[in-house]
């Protein structure tokens, strides 16, 4: 450690002041004042209810119900409440997809009769029609003679209907086409994309219908990409359920049952008889009436006492159902429910009221959910579930109290380190932490953003860095009084040094907020909400409210002196530290940190959660021991091929009870790697560890198939490298590429570690932790950019000294904001680590790991890239390359 001093120059090495002196900070205007503080009671205002959530949440349901209670909030407050997410209320989540191409299959299904009969009627009794086997989404159909063919794709090509493209351009949603004298039909482009949007709006509304008749409060169901749903149900604590309830396409209709040998077995309908193993009936595709004309249907009995569902037909129903009864008195026909016949009554007289009644096997149950399914309609196409999750109440609520415990720890104990470091200075810095929290708060209530248990990790982290811009603010400040006597003037010219830092430390890391929510999914996205919105409003509280509350103190107090009692009072001036020194060693243990790290993870490999390899997971509780050999000997004559018990330590739970997490892949089917298991199968899985423990409960599952899996790993690769070339490319145009090579490198040195020490530990690698990487490449290029920004100012005042002491006297100006900043975050996330529960515990553990070496790369990896690399410090207009001719005058 040496103290020597280097006297500011300019590039002719003649002696330069830092500030012009008449430069002097602007006194706020009345106007502003009223507006910030506006700003702020405001949003602490309307932050307010959140602080009662449960006596809110309460009136805002008794207010939706139809018998309001008595009033247990004031109606002229603010009612509007942070949505909570599944994994902090309880409930259901189910990621469906639209069957597309089954729907296309029906729909040529059901153009094939007139369109057979429209080509019979054209080329009469010589002409031979014949549908042909073909993928799935075409219809192909076999002509003789060959020369009809043209006639007939002309006829084919009448039965398509016009749509409207993205453009506002007409279509066709037919292509017909001749291939090898054969007759071939499919959607179009244009025709699959128009009935992609209306299959999808259609089970939007009918899963909604379906929902709001269960009596559900509060559903979320949104469309997600081109042909998927995601429904959120709060307080449904069985997937099972809620996949039976919407997830049957309740198609109800009524067809003639055809005489064996007609002349239309090539087109019949050939359905199974429900209860019966082998009986199948002849059908004629085209329903006499069909579900769309109910307008009725209830739970009832039959004349036996049987359970029963009644309906009831509109007027167009009616008469279509009363004229086909009287035409076919003594004839059979069928009520078919989802491709399966539930009764072939023969019609005994004629009905001509348009109502009737359901007979078959079914419970009261099953009778009840029937009628209502046919209530709300069918589901215009087949939904298949991608992804289930359920958490129950009682782990969602004590997540609730883990994550709030862990925000208040971490906000008393940031607030304590800044009161100890400034004395009265870090009063300022409080204030404006607890002012952006209530905005922050605000913000997400007004919104109607959800909170996630990795949200509340958000707001955690966000409380460690939103002191990060004070402390910039305040160490320019510092340095500004040791040679400004105006204190005014000083205050004033160390905001306006800080704001590069600021914004260059805050633009990557929202740069890498956003590529969360874009590219994420589910929790990364909540995570990303939170983190983006908290960096946002800390720069505001920084920026603007910090420098209002020291500007009022100044006209207030008129102080002659910096109020800096805190411990920072003894650093009045930071010797430069030779972080060179022992280069060749530290740069040396890094890369053998980073070949340690490859070695991990080549030989033990990575423990992939189930978001990436597929499967189900379940979270196992119980007040015993766990006994977690037997749990696996039960499982063992299942059959599973990958079946992980693993023990969970410190649950946080009130009951402190014993906590294990089971995953189960079944069999690879190849590309699409594991799926989930099956309803029966996760039975089976729970009635043998019941066995074992008939006290264990089930707290939440999980359940992802293999069609998902392959895309969240390929969303978490391209999210990792977005961030890292976004990052380079940004550091790149504010700095030198020098400067972004080194921050790069820093980079993966940071992630390699902590995927090292994930594989060693032998700890879950899931979304969350790829968020808490893409945190750590936010964090890791904000402490990174820092030091850069203050090199790249001491490159302008410091021509003439060496490269490797002016990166020493960077890094030693900037190090007491470091470690500052460094200590709050890493204090806030302990606080998550050691109080946040189990169920965000790797998460916390990642994100703590992963700032600790981010702080040491900033310092001893990326300033020695730039060191290596050198820098090229002549003038720009020096830099030009000149031509041969350059010296010619015109």
């Amino acid at each position: 450690m040496h103290s020597q001093r280097y006297k500011a120059t300019d590039r002719n090495d003649r002696p330069c002041g830092r500030f012009r002196r008449g430069e002097i900070m602007k006194r706020p205007t009345l106007l502003k004042r009223i507006g910030v503080w506006g700003i702020c009671l405001l949003c602490l205002w309307l932050a307010l209810p959140n602080a009662f959530y449960a006596r809110v949440d309460a009136q805002n349901q008794s207010s939706a119900a139809e018998h309001a209670v008595e009033a247990s909030w004031p109606g002229w407050m603010p009612s509007s409440l942070i949505n909570l997410g599944l994994d902090l209320r309880g409930g259901a989540h189910l990621l469906a997809e639209v069957d597309v191409l089954g729907a296309i299959d029906q729909r040529l299904a059901a153009l094939w009769p007139s369109l057979r009969d429209a080509l019979r009627e054209e080329g009469g009794s010589s002409v031979q029609i014949r549908r042909i086997d073909a993928p799935s989404g075409e219809m192909r159909i076999a002509l003789t003679p060959a020369d009809f063919s043209e006639r007939a794709a002309e006829i084919a090509a009448g039965f398509a209907s016009s749509v409207v493209t993205p453009a506002g351009l007409a279509a066709q949603d037919l292509d017909v086409a001749l291939e090898e004298g054969v007759l071939v039909l499919r959607y179009s482009d244009a025709g699959t994309q128009a009935l992609t949007d209306q299959l999808v709006s259609q089970s939007l509304e009918t899963i909604r219908r379906r929902i709001d008749e269960a009596g559900t409060r509060e559903p979320t169901i949104l469309r997600q990409g081109e042909d998927r749903i995601v429904i959120e149900v709060p307080g449904f604590s069985d997937a099972e359920a809620l996949k039976g309830l919407i997830g049957t396409t309740a198609q109800l209709s009524f067809h003639e049952v055809l005489p064996r040998g007609s002349q239309d077995d090539d087109s019949a309908l050939t359905l199974p008889l429900a209860g019966e193993a082998g009986v199948t009936y002849q059908l004629d595709p085209k329903p006499v009436v069909s579900g769309d004309h109910l307008t009725d249907s209830q739970a009832s009995f039959d004349q036996n006492g049987r359970p029963a569902v009644s309906f009831r037909f509109d007027t167009a129903g009616a008469r279509a159902f009363g004229d086909f009864t009287a035409a076919n008195i003594g004839s059979p026909f069928a009520i078919v429910l989802d491709g399966e016949i539930l009764s072939a009554p023969v019609i005994q007289d004629h009905i001509p009221g348009g109502s009737g009644i359901i007979t078959g096997q079914f419970t009261i149950d099953e009778s009840t959910q029937l009628a209502t399914l046919l209530r709300s309609g069918s589901l215009p196409a087949k939904l298949t579930f991608l992804e289930e999750k359920t958490v129950g109440p009682e782990l969602g609520s004590d997540s609730i109290a883990a994550g709030l415990n862990a925000g208040l720890i971490g906000l008393a104990a940031v607030s304590a380190l800044m009161l100890v470091c400034y004395g009265g200075l870090g009063l300022a810095a409080v204030a404006a932490l607890a002012i952006n929290m209530a905005i922050l708060m605000a913000v997400l209530s007004v919104v109607g953003a959800t909170l996630t248990l990795p949200g509340i990790a958000g707001i955690v982290l966000t409380l460690g860095m939103a002191v990060d811009a004070n402390v910039l603010i305040f160490e320019r400040i510092r340095e500004e009084v040791r040679s400004e006597r105006n204190l005014w003037r000083a205050v004033g010219r160390g905001f306006d040094n800080a704001f590069s830092s600021i914004l260059d430390a805050n633009l990557t890391g929202l740069l890498t907020a956003g590529l969360m929510f874009w590219l994420g999914a589910g929790p990364v996205r909540g995570f990303a909400i939170t983190l983006g919105l908290g960096i946002l409003t800390s720069m505001f509280t920084a920026l603007v409210v910090t420098k209002l509350i020291l500007q009022s103190w100044l006209e207030w107090r008129r102080p002659s002196r910096l109020p800096l009692n805190g411990l920072f009072r003894f650093l009045d001036r930071q010797p430069v530290i030779d972080f060179f020194r022992l280069q060749w060693v530290t740069f040396g243990a890094s890369a053998t940190a980073m070949l340690a790290s490859i070695l991990l993870i080549a030989t033990l490999g990575l423990n992939l959660g189930i978001d990436f390899t597929g499967g189900t997971s379940l979270r196992i509780e119980t007040p015993h021991v766990l006994q977690l050999e037997e749990y696996r000997g039960a499982l063992s004559d299942l059959g599973f091929a990958d079946v992980a018990v693993s023990e969970v330590f410190g649950s946080g739970g009130a009951d402190a009870a014993h906590v294990a997490n089971l995953r189960i892949a079944a069999e690879s089917d190849g590309a699409s790697g594991g799926a989930a298991l099956s309803s029966e199968q996760v039975q089976d899985v729970r009635t043998a560890l019941l066995q074992v423990d008939p006290d264990m409960s089930f707290t939440a599952s999980e359940s992802i198939g293999g069609k998902v899996s392959p895309e969240l790993v390929n969303a978490a690769m391209m999210a990792i490298a977005g961030g890292v070339l976004s990052i380079l490319a940004y550091v790149w145009m504010r700095f030198e590429w020098q400067f972004a090579v080194g921050a790069v490198v820093a980079l993966v040195h940071d992630i390699l570690l902590t995927l090292g020490l994930f594989a060693l530990l032998g700890l879950k690698i899931d979304l969350a932790f790829v968020a808490a990487l893409l945190t750590i490449l936010g964090y890791s290029i904000n402490d990174t950019v820092v030091v850069f920004d203050r090199v790249r100012e001491n490159l302008r005042r410091h021509v003439s000294m060496p490269l490797r002491d002016l990166l020493n006297l960077s890094a030693s100006e900037t190090l007491s904001r470091t470690v500052l900043t460094s200590a709050t975050t890493l204090i806030a996330l302990l606080a998550l680590l050691l109080f946040g529960g189990d169920v965000i515990r790797s998460f916390a553990l990642a994100i703590t790991f992963g700032i600790v070496v981010g702080t040491y790369s900033t310092i001893y990896v990326a300033k020695n890239i730039v060191l290596f690399l050198g820098v090229d410090r002549r003038l720009p207009e020096a830099r030009k390359p000149v031509g041969r001719f350059d010296h010619i005058e015109a």
